[in-house]
């Protein structure tokens, strides 16, 4: 072949790869080692894909503008929970080191936040003062768990009654975490002084108080990709995307804060107005970081709902009938023998049906009232069991509700016109059914 011939055929092959052929590769078919470099991969991809899909940059703008929004009130509340504690100084201290490139924003926002909190404490719209500065606050938060929901495919927010609770116990703790953060570089700094041996540990430990701030970052990320969802997230696949997230964000942090000697024409042109423009520039980006790390962590944890999805995808009809009541005989003989319910994940895994097919169907299942899904609350897993008498569900009776499920509400003449179509599909499916008769769900499952 030429040099041209075999660039295609490299090429053609690495895309059947990347897109088809890596998706059916299961963990017990390769190595250990080999089988965590395709995981990684596969999240790599899945990550940018979900990434444009998704239209992140569209909610990145969306989630700039309501933290524009909620800026002052936000420092006005946290600036009132230190005031109560005495650390209203600290608290300022410790803001502007955290956000070094936004030190001029920053000498504003609070002078609006302490305007805000003296507007507050009496006159006749102290009650709607107060009001306006929750809502903002909830708002913002709301939007955030929104976006994350979307992006873990979650279709329930918290209720009204959580989100009060979470979000503002979120507002108590920030401040004490940086007084603690704050005391506890103190407090190491005075220790390593009064050493004997501060020649040998006292460079490590002053590492260590530089690097404190870059830790901080890493933990908030992983706090914000775990507590955020409404979901379940585990520790162990937010660890590495909130990682890689802080080393972004940070970079850019300094990218930003050198990139500033560079826009004096811009100053120039826009004055002191400038750093507005500079602020959105800086929110929106950050914002693009942050969802990034939400896409990793999700597309990490989630990595094997997409085996097969070219294939899910293209199921026929048949085939997909067949795997409904493959997963409805294994949850219903397990509720006949009394044995533990499987998760999706379990029955995915026991008997190497697709994740997310097998998550389809259970959903399908529980919407014809087949199963019921129920939170087990000691281990905060989802589990399946039937919905009622197990002896009354036929083979009959679930194609049935299969084929009925949806709408057949339209405006196709099927009285007149396409009379003789619509009684031969019913004649059909009356002839399936008398076919599978009154065969058990549970009795296809071999013991």
């Amino acid at each position: 072949m030429s040099i041209l011939e075999k660039i295609n055929y490299v090429s053609t092959h690495f895309v059947q790869f990347v897109t088809v052929d890596i998706w059916r590769i299961t963990e017990n078919e390769v190595s250990r080692q080999k089988n965590y470099f395709y995981n990684l991969l596969k999240t790599l991809i899945l990550s940018g894909r979900r990434f444009q899909e998704d239209m992140l940059q569209t909610k990145a703008s969306a989630l700039t503008y309501s933290t524009l929004l909620a800026i002052v009130p936000i420092l006005a509340l946290l600036f009132a929970i230190a005031g109560g504690l005495g650390f209203k100084a600290l608290i300022e201290t410790q803001l502007i080191d955290y956000f070094p490139a936004q030190r001029e924003i920053l000498q504003k926002g609070l002078t609006f936040a302490y305007t805000y909190l003296e507007q507050v404490k009496g006159g006749v719209f102290v009650g709607v003062g107060l009001l306006m500065l929750f809502w903002a606050i909830m708002s913002l938060i709301s939007n955030i768990e929104v976006v994350f929901n979307g992006i873990w495919q979650v279709k329930k927010s918290r209720t009204y009654y959580r989100k009060f609770t979470d979000y503002f116990s979120l507002f108590l703790i920030l401040p004490v975490l940086m007084i603690a953060s704050s005391g506890l570089s103190i407090f190491i700094t005075t220790a390593v002084s009064n050493l004997h041996f501060q020649m040998v540990i006292g460079p490590l430990l002053n590492f260590a108080l530089r690097m404190s701030p870059y830790v901080i970052t890493w933990l908030i990320f992983m706090f914000l990709y775990i507590f955020l969802p409404n979901t379940k997230v585990r520790i162990v696949h937010a660890i590495i995307p909130s990682l890689i997230t802080s080393v972004i964000f940070n970079f850019f942090q300094y990218l930003y804060i050198n990139g500033q000697i560079w826009v004096t024409s811009y100053n120039a042109i826009y004055g002191s107005f400038a750093a507005l423009p500079l602020l959105l520039l800086w929110l929106q980006i950050s914002w693009l970081i942050v969802l990034f790390g939400a896409v990793l962590t999700c597309s990490s944890q989630n990595i094997q709902n997409y085996s097969f999805e070219s294939d899910t995808q293209k199921i026929t009809r048949r085939y997909k009938d067949f795997v409904i009541l493959s997963i409805a005989s294994i949850v219903i003989k397990r509720f006949e023998k009394g044995e533990k319910p499987f998760t999706a994940d379990e029955i995915s895994l026991t008997y190497r049906i697709p994740n997310r097919l097998t998550k389809e169907v259970l959903y399908l299942l529980t919407e014809i009232d087949i199963l019921n899904e129920t939170l087990d609350e000691e281990e905060e897993i989802r589990i399946y069991q039937p919905s009622f008498d197990i002896n009354q569900i036929t083979v009959a009776l679930l194609l049935e509700r299969v084929d009925k499920k949806g709408s057949e509400d339209f405006k196709i003449d099927k009285q007149k016109l396409f009379k003789n179509q619509w009684n031969s599909l019913l004649i059909s499916r009356d002839e399936m059914s008398k076919t599978a008769g009154e065969t058990l769900v549970k009795d296809l499952m071999n013991d």
